[in-house]
């Protein structure tokens, strides 16, 4: 998406210093933010009708990288720890994750998913990807791959812009 003039040029803003490339991607940013938000909330009550949306991304973390830390899952996540106290101690409420002594230091307690928490948050998974799939099905495989890398680099370049 890139606006041209009339000699071909990028048009990189308008006489009020409107550019209207990162305009337009605000509003499709923004547009994706209030669906991911949405989508998070059906997620939670497919893993369980109890669970809070802000939790489904607690059970990504802790299926993609293991048994972790509250404090670091508050690191991870940018909240306080007692949001993420409240938030595990719901989970565990719920019987998708446990805590449980960290083998390499006696003092620290591990979060993980229980055996019902990774079955359920499996099945929501799966099923998520079906929908991605359908949703982007009239789509080349290339344009989905190159719609993730793009992605992945404005991720990571977001990480690397967090952690400075």
């Amino acid at each position: 998406m890139h606006n041209t003039g009339a000699d071909g040029a990028a048009d990189h803003g308008d006489a009020a210093g409107v550019d209207h490339v990162f305009l337009a991607l605000e509003r499709e940013l923004a547009v994706f933010l209030r669906r991911a938000r949405a989508s998070s909330g059906e997620l939670a009550r497919e893993v369980h009708p109890g669970m809070e949306p802000a939790a489904y991304g607690l059970l990504v973390r802790l299926s993609d990288a293991g048994a972790q830390r509250a404090t670091d899952l508050a690191g991870y996540f940018g909240v306080g720890k007692a949001t993420m106290s409240r938030q595990l101690h719901a989970l565990e409420g719920l019987g998708l994750v446990t805590r449980e002594p960290d083998p390499a230091d006696g003092r620290a307690v591990l979060v993980r998913l229980t055996d019902e928490g990774r079955d359920r948050y499996g099945r929501a998974r799966l099923a998520r990807r079906a929908r991605y799939a359908r949703r982007l099905a009239s789509w080349d495989r290339t344009e989905v791959a190159e719609l993730s890398r793009l992605l992945h680099r404005l991720n990571a370049e977001q990480e690397g812009e967090d952690a400075s």
